[in-house]
């Protein structure tokens, strides 16, 4: 064949078509659905705003919150779409947490809110705080010692710190052992209540800083008894984590401020 053919035969083939406006937004669209039905059905992340579950979860960390571990519900729609109307009551494949879990859920007094919280009442359980021990169905949970916490509040004061272990979810010893702080001794707010009974699809649901937790303890607050369905999702894993007040966007300070030892460290 001869060159001249050759460069005629190049010179003929159609040229590539340009990629239109129309292209690029399918695209676009298809990776925010994609991103929309993770966000639904699997995966949802999430930063720590406040020290209630301290020295579990500290100001800073952020977590990956499964949204399939106790179904679905209005409230697994991601918070930008609470206008969305509230087609499907109560929970589809839902499955109960398990006492000791850390759930994501939206309390009953503000359910535009996120919170986070452990799980120690089942529905038909009865809670009792005598003297900062946790009584479950009259019997405390099992509290032992552990090395005094260093806060990062800025203070770094030295505060209590004990192991408590909760029963399991069918009430028989050895559940879910967990660290709690105690910033005010035995004397804290919420230390000693009266005896509260969950009702059925309900879940009782306190902090690991006891001192410092709105929950389950105070009726009057926005938790009180929290149904199953306003469940979001349990906490799994800490994928990331700054210390020292230091923002996401502030990646100049993130050599100094991560915490490295908590990066990909499951929750319990």
């Amino acid at each position: 064949m001869s060159e001249p053919n050759l460069m005629k035969s190049a010179a003929a083939a159609p040229a590539a078509k340009p990629e239109g406006v129309w292209d690029t937004v399918k695209v676009v669209v298809q990776v925010a659905l994609i991103v929309l039905l993770v966000r639904t059905v699997l995966f949802q992340s999430f930063n720590i705003p406040s020290g209630s579950l301290t020295p579990t979860l500290l100001i800073g960390d952020y977590l990956f919150v499964s949204k399939f571990s106790y179904g679905y519900s209005h409230y697994s729609l991601p918070g930008f779409l609470d206008w969305a109307p509230r087609a499907m009551p109560g929970r589809l494949f839902y499955s109960p947490p398990r006492r000791g879990d850390i759930v994501v859920f939206r309390p009953p007094g503000e359910p535009d809110q996120d919170w986070i919280k452990r799980v120690v009442g089942l529905p038909g359980d009865k809670i009792q705080m005598k003297n900062a021990r946790l009584y479950i169905n009259g019997t405390p949970a099992p509290r032992e010692p552990a090395p005094p916490y260093r806060m990062e509040d800025g203070s770094h004061a030295t505060v209590p710190t004990y192991y408590e272990t909760l029963p399991d979810s069918e009430g028989k010893p050895g559940g879910v052992r967990h660290e709690i702080i105690q910033l005010d001794g035995d004397d804290g707010p919420g230390s000693n209540t009266g005896v509260f009974t969950v009702p059925p699809d309900h879940f009782f649901m306190m902090g690991d800083n006891r001192d410092n937790s709105e929950d389950s303890r105070f009726p009057e607050g926005p938790a009180g008894y929290v149904p199953a369905e306003n469940l979001v999702g349990r906490a799994e894993i800490i994928f990331f984590s700054l210390g020292d007040g230091t923002a996401a966007w502030q990646v100049w300070r993130w050599p100094g401020a991560i915490r490295w030892s908590r990066l990909l460290t499951w929750v319990r």
